[in-house]
């Protein structure tokens, strides 16, 4: 290059730089801010006469740079790449090469900046998607095993009960919609795991909708989706409904008598048609979707009423399962009772037992609730109780027939209208139910007061009959 030429360059030199797409920011060897680029101030919001002649160690000292690589490529002679941080909050990447004389001496270092805060953040955006995933994959696994464990074999000592199971085994292997009937609390959800857990999609995850739950005014986007822009406030992307999140597996709706006449339309189209439409949209979607209703109603009354469609109650009453009120079988109480109090033993790290006149007391309750009722009552005692027995007297007044406060129980017979003999019979079941619980059993009470224990048994029940009879009148 001759002469004239670099005269030339040497004129344009500032106009050569400003026309890079990158910063650039030039200093000495000792540190001094020599020049930058247009480039540069933009990325920075710093003027050329604001820094120019400024020693690189003051600018980070002064917190206008928390790094730079001068001293670094001073000392090395190597080229360096690091990360800066501005006061703005934006992210830079700066490359410094060191520049050297004829006879090899470094004179200048050259650092270029580019702007990488967008790519930051999305790679922030990326992380915190990674770990919503991870959280999202953690709570399905947690489900599935939860379902998995929902849909053990239920415990039962009862006719009824084996039956339900037996016609769960018929009905599971087949794509049959199933209608599941019962009062609350009769286990009705365990059912349906049952089925989905014993049917060929048990691999993946069973979507639970609770019909009652969702606000008339969502249950069709719940339900079926919505396309970007459907409605007021709806995501710009759009959002698939539950069925499309259950496609391939099983959905489960809980409360089925619940749902609004309108969307009972749409449901008949699912299972008719295996079709869903999003809400804003004209153009349907497949889906693979086994069906599983749940009510405690009786839609049959529903269909009569008006308040259920009769076309839909044909097409869900394909597989039914009635599944009888816990009163109708009091073989499983005792049962159901006993694998309730290992549960939560189990979790309190207690040692719990019950004694045997507390479940015989538990299997003559009429239980409204059902086994849900039954459960929480167990918990409740399983948190309460005073000992490892879980005597009697620990049951609510309406199982166990006689009342805790016994300052009341004082004040009731002085004021009841109960004969004297109802009143002895009363007073003789309570002294054997404090009996029980204090001695641990009916047959050492039996032998501590020299009777038989058919006699205690009858006495209590005898005594618990009187008090029934004295509250009624």
């Amino acid at each position: 290059m001759d002469r004239q030429t670099e005269d030339y360059l040497a004129r344009h030199f500032l106009a050569i730089l400003d026309a890079l797409s990158d910063g650039v920011y030039i200093s000495d060897k000792s540190g001094k801010t020599l020049c930058v680029n247009r480039m540069y101030e933009q990325l920075t919001g710093l003027k050329r006469e604001e820094i120019e002649g400024c020693d690189v160690r003051d600018m980070v000292r002064n917190g206008i740079f928390d790094s730079i690589l001068n001293p670094e490529i001073v000392q090395t002679h190597k080229p360096a790449t690091r990360v800066q941080h501005l006061k703005d909050g934006k992210t830079l990447v700066l490359s410094g090469y060191p520049v050297f004389n004829d006879r090899g001496e470094l004179c200048f270092v050259v650092t270029f900046a580019r702007d990488i805060t967008i790519l930051t953040n999305l790679n922030d955006q990326v992380e915190h998607q990674k770990g919503l995933l991870q959280k999202t994959e953690g709570q399905i696994a947690f489900m599935a095993r939860q379902q998995k464990e929902n849909s053990l074999t239920p415990s039962f000592a009862s006719k009824a009960m084996g039956d339900v199971l037996q016609l769960v085994d018929r009905i599971a292997p087949t794509d049959a919609t199933v209608l599941i009937l019962g009062e609350t609390g009769v286990g009705k959800d365990v059912i349906a795991n049952l089925v989905h857990q014993r049917s060929p999609r048990r691999d993946n995850l069973m979507l639970k909708v609770d019909c009652g739950g969702i606000s008339e005014t969502l249950t069709e986007s719940e339900l079926f989706g919505y396309v970007a822009g459907a409605f007021t406030g709806a995501s710009p992307k759009g959002k698939a409904g539950y069925f499309e999140i259950a496609n391939g597996s099983t959905i489960f709706l809980d409360e089925i008598g619940e749902l609004p006449l309108s969307m009972q339309t749409r449901l008949l189209r699912v299972l008719q048609d295996g079709e869903i439409m999003r809400v804003g949209s004209t153009a349907p979607r497949k889906v693979d979707v086994r069906v599983i209703a749940a009510t405690n109603r009786n839609l049959k009354d529903c269909v009569m009423a008006g308040t259920f469609r009769r076309d839909l109650y044909y097409r869900l009453n394909v597989a039914t399962i009635q599944i009888p009120p816990l009163r109708e079988r009091p073989e499983d109480i005792g049962l159901l009772a006993k694998v309730f109090l290992a549960m939560y033993a189990n979790k309190y790290r207690k040692n719990l037992h019950f004694m045997d006149m507390t479940l015989e007391l538990l299997q003559g309750y009429a239980w409204p609730g059902n086994v849900r009722e039954l459960q929480n009552l167990v918990h409740s005692m399983a948190i309460t109780a005073r000992g490892p027995a879980i005597s009697p007297q620990e049951l609510p007044t309406q199982i166990s027939g006689h009342p805790q406060d016994e300052s009341r129980f004082n004040d009731d017979i002085l004021t009841s209208s109960k004969s004297l003999r109802e009143i002895m019979e009363e007073i003789e079941a309570d002294f054997l139910l404090r009996a029980i619980e204090r001695y641990g059993s009916a047959d050492k009470v039996a032998k501590r007061f020299q009777v038989n224990r058919s006699t205690v048994f009858r006495k209590i029940r005898k005594g618990r009959k009187s008090g029934q009879t004295g509250r009624e009148s």
